[in-house]
C-alpha cells in the first residue's frame, strides 16, 4: 500500500528535482526488495501448462541485462544467459553462472513436456519422469511459437529418442514421432533415434509442433530428449532449403533414420526391416574452406551399414556388405540413394546389399534418400550407415 502512496506523493505533488531523484531511488529499491523476495518462494512448474509461454521482460531487470548468449549449465544442457529473476518468471531453471559481469547472471535451462509451450530459445522437450522409461500410452505434444519473423528454423537435436520399431514392412503401427505446422515437410519416424537431427522451416510466425504418439498396450521403455533450438534468419548454422538435415563438421558418422546394426527385435514371422517407408529427404554437409569433395565410407566391420532393397537371406550373404551386392542407375527404383556425381561412375543412383566407398565432388555436398511405402520382399533391410570425410581441394602447380 506505502509504494502506491509514494506513487501518488510522487505524481501529484510538487517536488524538487532531487526529490524526483530520490523517490524514484526509493520506489527501485522497493520493487527490487519485493522481487527479491519472490524469488525465494515456489514457483509455478510450467512443465504441464497448456498456454504459450512467451520470454516476459521488466523494466527492473532490463537495467542489468546482459547478452542473451548460449550457455552450458552444471547439468550440462545448453540453456540461455539471463539474470536470475528474469529466468524464473519465465518458468527456467538456474543451472550454474554464466557471466562475470554480475553474480546474478545464470545459466537458464527450459524442460518442456507434455501440452507445453514456449518461445524460448532452446528448450528440452521430454518424456514425463526423464530419465525414467515412459512405459506408453497416448499422445504428448510440444509447441515451439517463435517470436517474431526473425527466426526462420527449428532444429530438433534427438539427445535420445527410443521409440518401438516399426513392424516388418517398415511402418511405424505402435509409436512415432511426427513434427507438424513447418514449411517444410518432416518424415514419419520411430524406433531408436538417438543423435539424430532433423531443422524444419517456421512458416512465417506460426508455431511448429512435434507430438509422440504411443500405444500402451505394447509393453517397452519409450525414452525421449529433444534440444529445440530455435535458429535466426541469418544465423551460419541455419540449413540450405531442401535440407532436413545438415551436417556441420567436416567428418563425422551419418546414417538413416532407425538405423541400426542389429535386427528389427519387434519381428517373428520374418528377419523385419528396420527401414522406414515414405522418405524423401536431402542430407546435407555445410562445406569447410578449402573442401572441394566428400567421401562416404559404410565401416568394415559392418556388413549390414548399406542394405537398402532387396532380401537380406543366408544365399544371399556371400555378396552382403560388397559391392557387388549393391545395384545403381535404371535398376533402383524403390528404395535407393542418391550421391550426386560420384567420381568415376556414370550413375549416382544407389541400392542394394552393399556400396563401395564412394567420393562425391559436387558443393553443396548433400545425399538423397528414398524409400517408398512398401517393404514387403525387402526382409532385413536397415538403411545406410556411413563414415563422411570432406577432402581438400588439389593445389594446383604453376
Amino acid at each position: 500500500m506505502w509504494i502506491s502512496l509514494a506513487l501518488n506523493h510522487l505524481l501529484f505533488s510538487p517536488v524538487k528535482k532531487m526529490d524526483h531523484l530520490l523517490w524514484n531511488a526509493v520506489i527501485f529499491a522497493v520493487l527490487g526488495v519485493t522481487s527479491c523476495s519472490s524469488l525465494g518462494s515456489k514457483i509455478e512448474s510450467n512443465l504441464t501448462s497448456t498456454n504459450v509461454r512467451y520470454r516476459r521482460e521488466f523494466p527492473f531487470y532490463s537495467l542489468g541485462r546482459i547478452p542473451n548468449t548460449v550457455c552450458t549449465g552444471t547439468d550440462g544442457l545448453s540453456g540461455t544467459c539471463q539474470i536470475r529473476g528474469e529466468c524464473a518468471a519465465n518458468g527456467g531453471i538456474a543451472s550454474g553462472r554464466c557471466s562475470t559481469l554480475t553474480t546474478q547472471a545464470v545459466c537458464c535451462v527450459y524442460i518442456g513436456t507434455c501440452g507445453g509451450s514456449g518461445s524460448n530459445n532452446i528448450t528440452y522437450f521430454q518424456n514425463t519422469g526423464y530419465p525414467t522409461p515412459f512405459n506408453g500410452g497416448g499422445t504428448c505434444t510440444y509447441t515451439v511459437v517463435p517470436p517474431d519473423n526473425t527466426i526462420c528454423q527449428l532444429r530438433v537435436d534427438f539427445s535420445a529418442l527410443t521409440l518401438s520399431q516399426p513392424n516388418a514392412d517398415g511402418v511405424c503401427n505402435v509409436d512415432n514421432i511426427q513434427i507438424s505446422g513447418g514449411s517444410s515437410p518432416v518424415p514419419t519416424i520411430c524406433g531408436d533415434n538417438n543423435g539424430q537431427h532433423v531443422y524444419v522451416a517456421f512458416s512465417g510466425t506460426s508455431s511448429i509442433s512435434i507430438t509422440v504418439s504411443t500405444t500402451a498396450s505394447t509393453s517397452f521403455s519409450r525414452v525421449w530428449n529433444l534440444q529445440l533450438s530455435m535458429i535466426s534468419c541469418t544465423s551460419a548454422y541455419a540449413a540450405p532449403a531442401g535440407c532436413l538435415q545438415y551436417y556441420l563438421d567436416g567428418t563425422g558418422i551419418v546414417q538413416s533414420f532407425n538405423y541400426g546394426s542389429a535386427a528389427n527385435p519387434t519381428t517373428t514371422s520374418s528377419v523385419g526391416s528396420r527401414q522406414l517407408v515414405n522418405l524423401n529427404y536431402g542430407i546435407c554437409f555445410r562445406s569447410g574452406a578449402g573442401q572441394c569433395s566428400i567421401t562416404y565410407t559404410p565401416p568394415s566391420t559392418d556388413i549390414y551399414a548399406f542394405t537398402l532393397s532387396d532380401l537380406v537371406t543366408s544365399e544371399n550373404m556371400t555378396k552382403l556388405g560388397t559391392a557387388s551386392g549393391g545395384f545403381k542407375g535404371t535398376q533402383c527404383t524403390t528404395d535407393y540413394l542418391i550421391i550426386p556425381n560420384p567420381t568415376g561412375l556414370t550413375d549416382d543412383r544407389f541400392c542394394g546389399m552393399g556400396i563401395g566407398t564412394t567420393i562425391s565432388n559436387t558443393t553443396p555436398f548433400v545425399l538423397y534418400y528414398i524409400t517408398n511405402g512398401d517393404e514387403k520382399g525387402d526382409d532385413g533391410n536397415r538403411g545406410f550407415s556411413f563414415q563422411y570425410a570432406q577432402n581438400a581441394c588439389p593445389i594446383s602447380v604453376g
